[in-house]
C-alpha cells in the first residue's frame, strides 16, 4: 500500500468499532459522513445527491472505502459519537438545543469534526449557534497556508468558489481547541452545489472538479488529524 495512504487502515478500524443501527449504517467497514438533521426551519436536507457524489469521489481518488451514501443523525442523538466526521448545510434558520450543545461540543473535543458548508442565508443563525457551542472561541479565517488546502491537492488561494450569493469571495473559517481544527466553515463558496448531480446546477465541468477535490482534502485532513490524536492517547 502507498504510504501516503497508510492512514486508510487505521480509519476503517475505526469505523469497523462503530455501533449504528445495521438500517443507518449497513456497512461499518466504509467510512461515511453524519449528515446533521438540525431544528430551526432550515433545509438542512438540501443538495441531496452531493454526499454521495462526493464519497464516490473520494473513494476513487484516495483509495479510501467509503459508505454509498450519508447517514443522518440529530445532535441530540449518541449516534454521532460514532461519526467521526459531520456536515451540515442548508439556507435557513438553524436551533441548536441544550442536548445539542452538550453533545456536538463533548464530541468535537473529543476528536470529532465538522464541516459547515453555507448554501446561502446560513451564515448569521450558524455563527449565533455555534457560540453556545464554543462560547470562548471565535470563527477565524484559516490561512492558505493551512494543510487542509494542501494535504491533498493544491488550493493555494483558499475553497473554490462555486456559486456567486453576494458576489464576494470565497472564505474558510474555523474554530480551535487545543490546537485542533475542530470546525470548518466554507462560506460564499457553496461546495455542497458544486458536489450535487451535474444536471442539478448545470455548472461547468471544471467548477464542480473543484467543489469535489476542495471536499476531498477536508475529508482527507479530518482524518489525518483523527490519526494523529488516536496515536497520541
Amino acid at each position: 500500500m502507498n504510504m501516503k495512504y497508510k492512514f486508510t487502515i487505521i480509519i476503517i478500524a475505526i469505523c469497523v468499532s462503530m455501533t449504528v443501527a445495521a438500517q443507518e449504517l449497513p456497512d461499518l467497514d466504509l467510512f461515511t459522513i453524519g449528515r446533521i438533521h438540525y431544528d430551526g426551519g432550515g433545509d438542512w436536507y438540501s443538495d441531496p445527491t452531493s454526499l454521495p457524489n462526493l464519497l464516490e469521489f473520494v473513494q476513487k481518488e484516495t483509495g479510501i472505502p467509503t459508505a454509498a451514501k450519508e447517514v443522518i443523525v440529530e445532535l441530540s442523538d449518541r449516534m454521532i459519537f460514532n461519526l467521526p466526521y459531520l456536515y451540515l448545510t442548508g439556507h435557513g434558520r438553524i436551533t441548536f438545543s441544550d442536548d445539542d450543545v452538550v453533545n456536538l461540543r463533548r464530541h468535537l473535543t473529543s476528536g470529532g469534526f465538522l464541516h459547515v458548508d453555507d448554501n446561502y442565508g446560513l451564515d448569521e443563525h450558524f455563527r449565533r449557534e455555534i457560540k453556545k457551542v464554543f462560547p470562548d472561541e471565535e470563527l477565524v479565517e484559516i490561512p492558505y497556508s493551512h494543510p487542509i488546502y494542501h494535504c491533498h491537492f493544491d488550493f493555494p488561494n483558499g475553497p473554490p468558489k462555486v456559486h456567486e450569493h453576494d458576489g464576494k469571495p470565497p472564505q474558510g473559517f474555523g474554530i480551535f481547541y487545543e490546537g485542533r481544527l475542530v470546525v470548518y466553515y466554507t462560506y460564499e463558496s457553496d461546495l455542497g452545489d458544486g458536489w450535487e448531480d451535474a444536471d442539478v446546477h448545470k455548472d461547468p465541468v471544471e467548477i464542480r472538479t473543484q467543489a469535489l477535490l476542495m471536499g476531498v482534502n477536508i475529508i482527507v485532513f479530518a482524518l489525518r488529524q483523527s490519526e494523529i490524536l488516536n496515536a497520541e492517547k
